[in-house]
Parts: structure tokens; C-alpha cells; sequence
């Protein structure tokens, strides 16, 4: 069996491929001054609750933009598991051409998720991913990674927001009623949730501006399925993608 591990900022998705099934699959959360007995003991629940055994795992994947965690899960991976991880960069077998101006310093996460959505959908290809930071990823027709775009993400506008006003309130991330919100609460609500759907619409129009072309777009990531419904132009949400992705990269490079 494969693990596949995705470390983002806020957090850690991993799931357990027995061929090309998803077994099962989970979320912990990122805490960068953990050791590797905690996430080992934490990692070994997650799949006994999921009816999976961690001693049954041959290989894992392992994509990180946590510095500090990198190090950790490969010590995870050698003391529980007694395997060395394939850690994803520009050196591994993608199936894209990067065409930016610098590949090392393109993030895992994007990277992976930029092979997943080529190799499902074919190009051209535009992927929102809705975690931590709103990232946009765009390959071409003929599989060539060409750039996109990052953003804050709704939960770190939403905090600063909170942290940098004395008066306003720390608010749930739900829809408002209206555009026009009739008090605090609900005018918040539309600035975040509304205006985040708004600055990814129009991100989305430039792009395919830009490209001259009709792409797919594709939403993943922790909020896709809060957000996509407001959001006009998204064709598919795909909440394991980066899983798929790590998968795929396993199989090119094994």
C-alpha cells in the first residue's frame, strides 16, 4: 500500500492507496514543533480507525511547504515504517514542462496539484486551490506548466481582519443573506466569504484572458466545497486532487 502525505500550513492530508483505491484517507492538523513519535502514534490511529494497518504500507509519498515538518515525516516514515519516502520537487518525473522563471521554487503543493489536474482533465487547465493561501494553477494544452497566482486565504483574511479592528468581531465563515449586509456580522460576511468569491472570479476572467482560451477550472482544498457554490466559473471541485496528484507522481517515479 502507498501513503500519501500532504503538508500544508494548516494542515496534514493523508491517505492510504491500495492500487488505484483510495482506502482511506485524513486530516491532522499542522503543529511544526510536533516530533516524529507524535505524528508516528497519530498516524498509526488514523488508520487503525479506518480499518487500515501502518505496518501494511510499502511506500510512501510525501509533498511539504512546511520546512521543519519535512524533516520530521521522513523520520516518521524511517522509524515507523522503515521506508525512505519519495519527497516531491522539480527533480521528480512530472509529465509538465515548467515554464517559469524559477522551478525550485515552485511549491509541492502546487506542483501536484498542477500533474492530478492535467492528468485528469488534459490542458488547458486553470486549478484553484482553496486551503490557507487561494492559489491558481495553469498548464497549458500541451502539458506545460505556466504559472498562476497566490492569495491569502479566506480564514487568514478573516483573522487579520479580526486582529488588526477593535471593534469588529471574529465571525463564522457562513453565507450572508445579502450582498448588502443590515448589520456587522452580515456585512462581514460579504466582505470574506462574497469578496473572496469575487477576487477568484475575477482572477479567473484575467487569466483566461490571458491565455486566449477556454479552460477548465477545477477547485481542491480544505474550503472548495464552502466556496465554489459563490464562485461563477468553476467547472468541477475535486477535494482529493492533491492525493490523486501524489499518487500519479509515486507511479511516474517509482
Amino acid at each position: 500500500m502507498l501513503l500519501a502525505v500532504d503538508i500544508g500550513n494548516s494542515q496534514i492530508t493523508l491517505g492510504v492507496y491500495q492500487g488505484e483505491d483510495l482506502r482511506c484517507h485524513g486530516r491532522l492538523s499542522t503543529r511544526a514543533e510536533a516530533g516524529a513519535d507524535e505524528y508516528g502514534i497519530l498516524l498509526r490511529g488514523i488508520l487503525a480507525t479506518h480499518g487500515a494497518d501502518l505496518e501494511a504500507v510499502d511506500a510512501v509519498i510525501l509533498s511539504c511547504v512546511v520546512p521543519a515538518l519535512q524533516t520530521v515525516f521522513e523520520e516518521v516514515a524511517r522509524n515507523f515504517l522503515h521506508l525512505k519516502p519519495t519527497v516531491v520537487g522539480p527533480h521528480l518525473q512530472t509529465g509538465l514542462t515548467l515554464r517559469i522563471d524559477r522551478p525550485e521554487e515552485l511549491g509541492a503543493d502546487r506542483l501536484v496539484n498542477a500533474v492530478a489536474a492535467y492528468h485528469r482533465y488534459g490542458g488547458p487547465v486553470i486549478l484553484v486551490d482553496l486551503g490557507t493561501a487561494t492559489t491558481f494553477c495553469v498548464v497549458s494544452a500541451d502539458g506545460e506548466y505556466l504559472g498562476g497566482a497566490i492569495a491569502a486565504g479566506l480564514e487568514i483574511t478573516a483573522d487579520a481582519l479580526f486582529q488588526r479592528t477593535a471593534k469588529l468581531p471574529r465571525v463564522s465563515l457562513d453565507r450572508p443573506p445579502r450582498a448588502v449586509g443590515t448589520n456587522t456580522v452580515h456585512a462581514m460576511q460579504a466582505g470574506l466569504l462574497l469578496g473572496h468569491a469575487a477576487m477568484i472570479e475575477g482572477l479567473i476572467r484575467r487569466i483566461k484572458t490571458e491565455l486566449q482560451d477556454s479552460p477548465r477550472v477545477i477547485a481542491t482544498g480544505g474550503l472548495a466545497e464552502r466556496l465554489a457554490p459563490e464562485i461563477e466559473g468553476i467547472d468541477e471541485v475535486r477535494p482529493f486532487l492533491t492525493l490523486e496528484g501524489l499518487k500519479l507522481l509515486y507511479d511516474m517515479n517509482a
